[in-house]
């Protein structure tokens, strides 16, 4: 498909819901958000630990039992029309529901959601570590056995999400938090980048990432978890070379690239990954969701079989770019704002949250 269509698509998208479905017999998060005052009562906001252009993380704590926690506040009004504005709310509270269903060590959780002064917002397990995106860059990438163990769980994680119904859509190094002390891995904001799916932002802004998108997402198509093995396997390739598959200096190549172009072979970036790891790559990488990985445990197993044949001393040393490097605006592109996403962190202070 040309990139005409492309755009005609992710510019101008129809409104069709398309929200999560629940888990049989779970309980859902309250029909209706409580009000202001017993947002308040219940939750003390502590320090901001995360800011982005529409949105601000609070560490807090639960007033009835003690527990700390996360609380992301969403100021909606001000990326949506008054006529998308309630639509989107709706779909906020489906998707926190959706995910409050969620129950996995890799995932994190989902406590409550509502609305408050005006606001959505949404309460948090509360977790340490860094993003992945900070394993994402020259000399700081991670050991390749560790990369392929964590985008193993990663994988599972995925697979018990669909298996409920729960299609993430923004998987990326942002939305990741890990802490090597602890071997925490924590995948963040299951049904963020879905609020505004089928509604446009005030300011026509991009909503997810593209340079982590599948092909069938970039278009607008329907979607399902064969999307987000599809950006887990581009979050493979950036962690284990620090380079994206599909790079340009405009969005229209960029999604030309994504639709059309096979990703280079992961061996280019760095010599000494086994071919084994450049076969999942490409399977992960396939254009047709038909012929990717048919679900996260699949894709955690070929991962393991791969981590078996690594040899004792590390890799090779990556190489130079086979690519041009990425331009900024489109690698670090942002589900619904052009500025910084918050981060669940409190290792790191606000002004140094990344995409």
């Amino acid at each position: 498909m040309g990139t005409g269509g492309f755009l005609r698509k992710w510019f101008g998208r129809d409104k069709t819901p398309n929200a999560a479905q629940l888990a049989p017999g779970a309980t859902a998060l309250p029909e209706t958000a409580p009000p202001s005052e017993q947002f308040s009562t219940r939750y003390a906001l502590g320090d901001e630990i995360g800011r982005g252009a529409m949105a601000i993380v609070y560490k807090a704590t639960d007033r009835t039992t003690g527990q700390q926690l996360a609380i992301k506040r969403l100021a909606l009004q001000r990326e949506f029309s008054q006529e998308d504005l309630a639509d989107v709310r709706a779909r906020f509270m489906r998707e926190a529901r959706a995910a409050a269903h969620l129950e996995h060590p890799d995932i994190l959780r989902v406590l409550d959601a509502g609305e408050a002064d005006g606001d959505t917002w949404i309460a948090m397990e509360y977790v340490l570590g860094r993003d992945l995106s900070h394993f994402t860059r020259p000399g700081e990438l991670l050991p390749v056995a560790e990369v392929l163990q964590l985008v193993a769980r990663l994988a599972r994680a995925l697979h018990y999400a669909h298996s409920h119904g729960v299609v993430h859509r923004d998987i990326k190094p942002a939305n990741i938090m890990l802490d090597r002390v602890s071997h925490s891995v924590k995948l963040m904001d299951f049904g963020i980048a879905r609020i505004a799916d089928g509604s446009r932002t005030r300011t026509g802004l991009v909503l997810g990432t593209p340079s982590f998108m599948s092909p069938e997402q970039l278009a607008g198509l329907h979607v399902d978890g064969r999307s987000d093995l599809y950006s887990l396997g581009v979050l493979l390739f950036q962690l284990l070379t620090g380079q994206l598959p599909h790079q340009a200096e405009s969005m229209a190549k960029l999604m030309y690239r994504i639709a059309n172009e096979a990703p280079p072979d992961v061996r280019n970036f760095r010599p000494g990954l086994p071919e084994a790891l450049a076969m999942v790559l490409a399977l992960a990488l396939e254009k047709r969701p038909e012929l990717r990985y048919a679900n996260g445990e699949q894709f955690a197993q070929d991962l393991e079989a791969v981590l078996q044949q690594l040899p004792a001393e590390p890799a090779a040393p990556l190489s130079s770019p086979q690519n041009p490097p990425a331009a900024e605006a489109f690698a670090q592109t942002l589900r619904l704002s052009g500025q910084d996403p918050v981060q669940n962190s409190a290792s790191q202070p606000p002004k140094d949250s990344q995409a």
